[in-house]
């Protein structure tokens, strides 16, 4: 669904302008893509479970893998050797240490756990930005990989007891993942609760324990139960509906307008959990409203698409939509690049400057991504599929992994000629 693509492109644009500092509250963007993560694999998962009555994992990862690891490969790859190359060439300005946080959290970043390995070297996400951590933005790419490793175990786990309470008369697959959803989400916001640090709040928001609400959140907003809740209330009332989804909009912006980090009070405490809440009733209520105007009873298409509410054909945008369609490997190099072209000067004009060759370098790699090596390994390359396609991921992660091991030993080699 366009609309979809197009809060995408919203999400992704409010991580980068907070970023270059032009947005205070822009981070929460990151809890829309969880939201809208959980939310569209889940529908994913539960429509094969209704097709097949089961899940297939091991082609639902391997889906997840052509669709995450070669844009992420590929970032870090040039990232890591461009970093080596400046180091080496002795480019200034640069930021000492670059080079050894780039290779030490290469590993980490590449095995998805790279929000772990930064709790645990106590690495503040608040502090960060505009220090020497290239990879410091994974940590969501991270918690999400995590989330996509876990979730469909549970679905098929699921999906393997509802069908043995169906032999004995009672048990339903959609209403079990609600459940499992709404404990989940309440157990998880009650670990940000009780381990949040004001002072600094790093652990509660990057550990995939406290965040995991985000995702589940939008999971359960995929059931059948809420979609035909949603569907009813589209139906009956279609002009509040309308209304409803423009409020959450705002209620978004104003969010992220003024919401301030770590001095925003309650965002540890609640804000961000009805943050996802509100995310997922637009979410829903969009992929509602979309399906009910494009969609004939038959199931054939109409041209109804014309006949949106207002609100989402707002969220239909070219430009947003096109920011959508990459905003996952936007997501990926807008950081490198930002750590990567430092800024000059503090001066209005220059920061502006900066900003908008940041955004241009990032919007051309990650269109780059897309069109030549993402959709063509998604979509046309055979080879990435199979034994062929494992073989691929194999080869090019043992790249990988010898750059994280070999390079330090490289950088480390000092030869002592005072002593000959």
């Amino acid at each position: 669904m366009s609309a979809l693509d197009g809060l995408r492109g919203a999400a992704v644009s409010g991580v980068v302008l907070f970023h270059t500092g032009y947005l205070s509250g822009g981070f929460l963007g990151v809890d829309l893509f969880f939201v809208l993560s959980g939310f569209l694999i889940t529908g994913q998962l539960v429509n094969e479970a209704a097709d097949t009555g089961r899940v297939h994992l091991v082609r639902f990862w391997g889906r997840r893998l052509r669709r995450l690891f070669p844009a992420l490969a590929l970032m870090m790859g040039v990232t890591a050797l461009t970093v080596w190359a400046l180091e080496r060439a002795r480019i200034a300005p640069w930021r000492s240490g670059l080079v050894s946080t780039t290779l030490s959290d290469g590993l980490w970043a590449q095995l998805n756990i790279i929000n772990w390995h930064l709790i645990a070297e106590d690495a503040s996400y608040w502090d960060a930005f505009g220090q020497s951590r290239v990879f410091e933005h994974l940590w969501s790419i991270a918690v999400e990989e995590q989330f996509y490793l876990v979730w469909p175990l549970i679905i098929g786990l699921v999906i393997a007891v509802t069908a043995w309470g169906r032999r004995h008369g009672h048990a339903q697959f959609d209403v079990s993942v609600i459940v499992i959803a709404g404990v989940f989400s309440v157990a998880s916001f009650i670990v940000m609760i009780a381990a949040v640090d004001p002072a600094d709040p790093t652990r509660v928001y990057t550990g995939t324990d406290s965040r995991a609400f985000s995702l589940v959140i939008g999971a359960a907003a995929a059931t059948l139960p809420i979609r035909r809740l949603c569907e009813r209330a589209v139906t009956a009332y279609p002009r509040a509906a309308t209304g409803v989804i423009g409020a959450l909009g705002v209620a978004l912006a104003a969010a992220w307008v003024a919401a301030d980090g770590i001095s925003t009070p309650g965002l540890f405490t609640g804000g961000l959990f009805v943050h996802a809440v509100i995310c997922a009733a637009l979410i829903a209520l969009v992929a509602t409203v979309t399906r009910q105007h494009v969609t004939n009873n038959d199931g054939s298409q109409t041209d109804g698409a014309q006949r949106l509410p207002v609100p989402v054909r707002l969220l239909q945008n070219r430009q947003l939509v096109w920011l959508g369609g990459i905003s996952y490997s936007l997501y990926l190099w807008h950081w490198p690049v930002i750590t990567l072209i430092p800024a000059h000067g503090d001066s209005e004009i220059g920061m502006l400057m900066h900003t908008a060759v940041v955004i241009g370098i990032s919007l051309a790699a990650a269109a780059a991504s897309r069109y030549f090596v993402e959709d063509p390994i998604r979509f046309r390359a055979r080879w990435a599929r199979g034994r062929a396609g494992l073989g691929a991921l194999l080869a090019v992660s043992v790249l990988l992994l010898l750059f994280w091991v070999v390079v330090p030993h490289m950088e480390s080699t000092v030869i002592d000629v005072s002593v000959l």
